[in-house]
């Protein structure tokens, strides 16, 4: 969220920043709600202002004066009532407006319509070649007895799925590899609830903008879709030591997404489904640009060095204005080469905000002279399952039908080789 004054000192900038992430919103209506609710409740605090020293008089005026200002009294606080009356639908139209309120976008970010507009920054490792005909992810795990989509489908539903034998450990080999991999990194493990309260997807941006994307539950709590979600609500309310940042976690869930709209896209396999699970770099620093941008670099890279030491070819781009929500101010996105589709695919994001998550948080410190400042966060995917293993089995196929295992996971596995 950003700071109201900001918002009425920089109205243009706040308006670009809309048009460049493609996000409906009314800046000059929140301007005018704004100088509504200021009015008027510069009119209730007048009114108690009024109404202390009203109070103050009645305990030293005498019995005849002291009905007097009782009468006063209960006149002002009628009026009171009446005025927070007034603003309460004031308050309520100038929060909505506020949660649409997108972050300022990083100069450097791309004008750009969709993911198709990103912008190309690194490519590393040659695409798979082949002296067989390939086989899909979804074909050679059948064969390895690695997943189990029919009974996926007859328990959960369309994009349900079981992974079994190999398809499970080479999945627990993985969450094991990144975690001490990261750790090596200074990466603190996190394992965070996957159901929450509704205040912390606002928190974190994901509302109101991902309502139909994310699982509610009876209760009116919500299913998290990645676990930044609850791991930014650690801090929630908190005053913390300038001496801890900065704080890095890495946080591990179970996740949820409906894909809302996306019913006809990535039906088959792994690349689109509804439970996933996710180990999540999440980073608080100290309320500094410069700090941000480093830090930034830092996540991302840590992401690509794992994926090389995977071995498999990828290519990081740099996210699009349209490509990039509405609290980020720099995103990027790293793709792992799919050898069946002949392109590549999404596999983490790396983004930084500056304070707009820790302002909805309410995430403060003091710094070295004393001040209050809202701390600065950061997260970048470390590595989701099992998205993961459609790139791995397809790179790593061999032409006997069986699928190398890189390296970096053969000591978790147990083995070189499945089938």
């Amino acid at each position: 969220m950003l700071d109201i004054k900001f918002i009425r000192e920089n109205a243009d900038l706040v308006k670009e920043a809309a048009r460049k992430k493609k996000i409906k919103v009314d800046i000059d209506r929140l301007l005018s709600i704004d100088d509504e609710r200021r009015a008027l409740l510069s009119a209730v605090e007048g009114k108690k202002a009024e109404q202390n020293k009203v109070s103050e008089e009645i305990a030293q005026a005498d019995s005849a004066r002291r009905e007097e200002l009782i009468t006063q009294m209960q006149t002002l606080k009628a009026d009171i009532q009446a005025e927070e009356e007034k603003v309460k639908p004031i308050m309520e139209e100038w929060q909505a407006l506020m949660l649409q309120v997108p972050n300022i976008p990083d100069m450097s970010v791309p004008d750009g319509d969709s993911d198709a507009d990103n912008v190309e920054v690194k490519n590393w490792g040659e695409q798979t070649q082949f002296s067989f005909t390939p086989l899909d992810h979804t074909e050679l795990m059948v064969r390895h007895k690695m997943v189990d989509f029919e009974r996926g489908t007859k328990v959960h539903g369309f994009r349900g799925y079981y992974l079994l034998g190999d398809g499970a450990r080479l999945s627990w080999a993985i969450w094991n590899y990144a975690n001490e991999f990261f750790q090596t990194k200074g990466f603190d493990p996190l394992l965070v609830p996957s159901i929450v309260r509704k205040s912390n997807l606002y928190g974190t941006g994901h509302l109101p903008n991902d309502a139909d994307d994310v699982y509610r539950t009876q209760d009116d709590d919500y299913l998290i879709g990645t676990s930044e979600v609850s791991t930014m609500g650690y801090f929630a309310d908190e005053v913390l030591d300038h001496a801890q940042f900065p704080i890095k976690f890495l946080a591990f869930s179970p996740c949820y997404r409906r894909e809302a709209g996306s019913h006809g896209k990535d039906v088959k396999g792994l690349i689109r489904v509804h439970e996933f699970f996710k180990v999540e770099q999440v980073v608080l620093c100290e309320a500094s640009h410069e700090e941000s941008v480093q830090w930034h670099e830092t996540i991302n890279r840590n992401t690509e060095e794992f994926i090389e030491s995977l071995g498999i070819p990828y290519r990081t781009v740099l996210n699009c204005g349209g490509d990039i929500g509405q609290g980020q101010v720099k995103k990027y996105d790293i793709e792992l080469w799919v050898p069946d589709e002949q392109k590549y695919r999404e596999i983490s994001s790396a983004s930084y905000f500056h304070d707009f998550q820790t302002r909805r948080f309410n995430i403060r410190y003091r710094d070295k002279e004393g001040k209050m400042r809202y701390a600065h966060s950061l997260n970048c995917t470390a590595i989701p399952t099992p998205r993961i293993l459609v790139s791995l089995v397809e790179n790593f196929q061999q032409a006997d039908g069986t699928i190398k295992v890189p390296e970096a996971l053969q000591k978790y596995l147990g083995k070189a080789h499945i089938g």
